[in-house]
């Protein structure tokens, strides 16, 4: 349980929107201090819960972490982001959470609640912290001694008044694995992210070009990146999920660039029902591909048949990737 007063949060989030660290996501600044303001998010809020949830698949297997970098090592091979592999998240916590609500509801009648997931302006990692689910790591997730970093959060705000757990210290020490590792530099400090040099941003949230200076560190990512979460000391504690929505859906590990760049639209929509990849749309996950494709092209792979398939897409947007990626061959 966290309170509601999260008003030294304020400057540090000021000073993110004020950079431009948010990007093209333009809701992060359009919420101003609402988002660190849960009384104001829902007027009568006193109090917060939260809760994590592990997403690991059931039959990760002992070593994932390196199963998973190794991944990297195969260019084309498309990488997902390990928790967009199974069944949308948002879905599932959200349902989880108000399942709970029920249950505090016939042991202290009704309340006054509201259930979010990623789904509104709410501060999840740093009342997460607040309230004891683990620490803010220098990569700005959560870290929890027991549990690394898989997992998902959400938040039940309350109109009771609750005893605040207690905070956690942080755990990451001299460590920097996280900000050496990433492709693109995009943790500019310790717990300073720049969203728009980092991956998962640029090919989920970013809708127009990738930066040309980007498109070559994506390497064979082409939904969300993994990389600062892999390295993590901390990630050997990561719990397996006992839920099946989790395990990876056809086509979202190790599926081959190719296959997954020749998706039609109507296929791109039924192999991703229910998933969060839809939310992108098939243009933008052609993009990525494209970018994907190019890298492995420049790599010696056998992969130009299926980008001059391309070359007349009728979306500009995946056109000019397609071109890039081509020309990668001479560069």
């Amino acid at each position: 349980m966290a309170s509601v007063d999260l008003s030294s949060a304020e400057a540090g989030l000021t000073d993110w929107l004020a950079r431009g660290f948010h990007g093209d996501m333009a809701y992060m600044a359009s919420h101003g201090l609402k988002r660190a303001r849960p009384a104001e998010l829902v007027p009568g809020t006193l109090s917060v819960i939260t809760a994590r949830m592990d997403y690991l698949p059931q039959g990760t297997a002992e070593g994932w972490t390196q199963v998973e970098l190794r991944r990297l090592e195969h260019p084309t091979e498309g990488i997902v982001s390990l928790y967009a592999r199974g069944r949308d998240y948002h879905k599932v916590l959200r349902s989880r959470l108000q399942k709970l609500s029920d249950r505090v509801a016939t042991e202290i009648g009704p309340f006054g609640h509201r259930v979010f997931t990623d789904s509104a302006p709410v501060l999840e990692a740093e009342l997460a912290a607040r309230s004891g689910q683990g620490w803010r790591g220098k990569h700005t997730l959560l870290l929890n001694r027991e549990a690394g970093s898989m997992f998902f959060l959400g938040e039940i705000y309350v109109d009771v008044a609750l005893p605040v757990s207690e905070a956690v210290q942080d755990h990451c020490g001299t460590c920097t694995q996280c900000m050496d590792v990433c492709p693109t530099q995009a943790i500019v400090a310790p717990h300073r992210l720049d969203a728009r040099r980092c991956i998962s941003y640029l090919t989920i949230e970013h809708a127009g070009p990738i930066p040309i200076e980007f498109r070559a560190p994506m390497g064979n990512r082409i939904y969300g990146c993994d990389d600062c979460q892999l390295v993590c000391p901390w990630n050997k504690f990561a719990k397996r999920s006992p839920l099946s929505d989790f395990d990876p859906r056809e086509g979202m590990s190790g599926q081959q660039l190719v296959t997954l760049f020749e998706w039609t639209e109507e296929e791109f929509l039924k192999r991703t029902e229910g998933s969060p990849i839809r939310r992108i749309g098939h243009e933008r996950w052609q993009r990525n591909i494209a970018v994907a494709l190019g890298n492995a092209l420049r790599q010696g792979a056998d992969v130009r048949a299926a980008l001059l398939r391309y070359v007349e897409h009728p979306s500009a947007l995946v056109r000019e990737h397609v071109e890039w990626a081509l020309a990668t061959i001479h560069s």
